[in-house]
C-alpha cells in the first residue's frame, strides 16, 4: 500500500524559504513519479512541481519556477520540495502525491495516491 506522509509546513514570511518533506513507503521510487500539490479554501488542487523516479527529470508551475526545487532521497524513500523567496500567494495546504505511470507528470496527471497534507501559510 502506498502511503505518504508530508511534514514541514509552517507560518513563514514573505521571502523566506521552507522545506517540506514528504516519507514515502510501499512502492519503489523507480516506477513511479512523485509529486507536490497545493490547495487553497475553495480552489481546485493545482501542480506545484513533479519528478520522474526513473530519470530525476522535473517539471515546475509557472508561478514556482525559480523559487521552488523538488527532489528525492532513494535511500531515505524521502521526496523534498525546498521553496524559497515565498510570496503570501503560495499560502495553501500542499499535498504529497505519487503516480504509477511516469507518462504526463508535465501535465500534473496520473496522481492517484495523496498524502494527508501540510499547512503553509506566508505572512506579508
Amino acid at each position: 500500500e502506498v502511503q505518504l506522509v508530508e511534514s514541514g509546513g509552517a507560518l513563514v514570511q514573505a521571502g523566506g524559504s521552507l522545506r517540506l518533506s514528504c516519507a514515502a513507503s510501499g512502492f519503489s521510487f523507480d516506477r513511479y513519479g512523485l509529486g507536490w500539490f497545493r490547495q487553497v479554501p475553495g480552489a481546485r488542487r493545482e501542480g506545484v512541481a513533479t519528478i520522474s523516479g526513473s530519470d530525476g527529470s522535473t517539471h515546475y508551475a509557472d508561478a514556482v519556477k525559480g523559487r521552488f526545487t523538488i527532489s528525492i532521497d532513494n535511500a531515505k524513500s524521502m521526496v523534498y520540495l525546498q521553496m524559497n523567496s515565498l510570496k503570501v500567494e503560495d499560502t495553501a495546504v500542499y499535498y504529497c502525491a505519487a503516480s504509477d505511470r511516469l507518462a504526463r507528470l508535465d501535465e500534473f496527471l496520473g496522481f492517484e495516491s495523496w498524502g494527508q497534507g501540510t499547512q503553509v501559510t506566508v505572512s506579508s
